[in-house]
């Protein structure tokens, strides 16, 4: 970034699914939110009002998948676009299986270290969301953005937002229907608030009645 932007970049990975809640990794198949996975997105929305405060509303861009639109729009976000480019890494052979699973064939596998047969390597993921943030870069000069998308891309995202490699990605934590805030310091990309509200599924308890 050349200049200081007057925006900010507010990363929100959908809610939780059964897959999700399951570890079974999960791209290209579009799974509905579990009832957990709505209340969350909805504590997500007002999270992100909170955030933001009393100012103009954000450029929202959503992946395709229905978990991620459904995310979106119990946040309280109507979507600018639904953008191709913010979907899962593509997991190939290895949709719907979970991590313990895939060891049983490849010993010591992690996303981010071995391949995936049939589907992604980082370094496509990482292409295709260099592109969101080039775009990003020209909203963020005046306006917030809020991305709404998924775990494993949203962490390679982050990690590129900070010209780091993909695989850097592995050390960021992203929980289901948490939120990342990818701001700035006099135009150099820093790290605003990670991964709030850091796993929180549940909407907090009413108020006692002291009545």
């Amino acid at each position: 970034m050349s200049a200081t932007p007057r925006g900010r970049i507010y990363v929100l990975r959908h809610g939780e699914t059964e897959w999700s809640r399951d570890g079974r990794h999960t791209s290209r198949t579009d799974l509905p939110l579990t009832p957990t996975g709505e209340d969350a997105a909805r504590i997500a929305g007002r999270l992100l009002v909170t955030l933001r405060g009393d100012v103009p509303p954000p450029v929202v861009w959503t992946s395709p998948r229905r978990r991620a639109q459904d995310t979106a729009r119990l946040a309280g976000l109507a979507p600018d676009a639904v953008r191709d480019d913010l979907v899962e890494w593509d997991y190939g052979d290895y949709e719907g299986r979970t991590t313990p699973e895939i060891r049983e064939d490849v010993p010591g596998w992690t996303v981010w270290s071995h391949p995936c047969p049939g589907g992604e390597t980082g370094a496509q993921v990482a292409a295709r969301l260099d592109r969101v943030l080039a775009d990003a870069e020209r909203v963020i000069a005046e306006r917030d953005l809020v991305l709404v998308g998924h775990g494993h891309a949203g962490r390679v995202l982050i990690a590129r937002y900070l010209s780091l490699e993909p695989s850097a990605g592995v050390g960021f934590a992203f929980d289901a229907a948490s939120v990342t805030v990818l701001g700035h310091e006099r135009g150099v990309p820093r790290i605003d608030l990670l991964n709030a509200p850091g796993g929180l599924v549940e909407p907090p308890p009413p108020p006692a009645d002291r009545h």
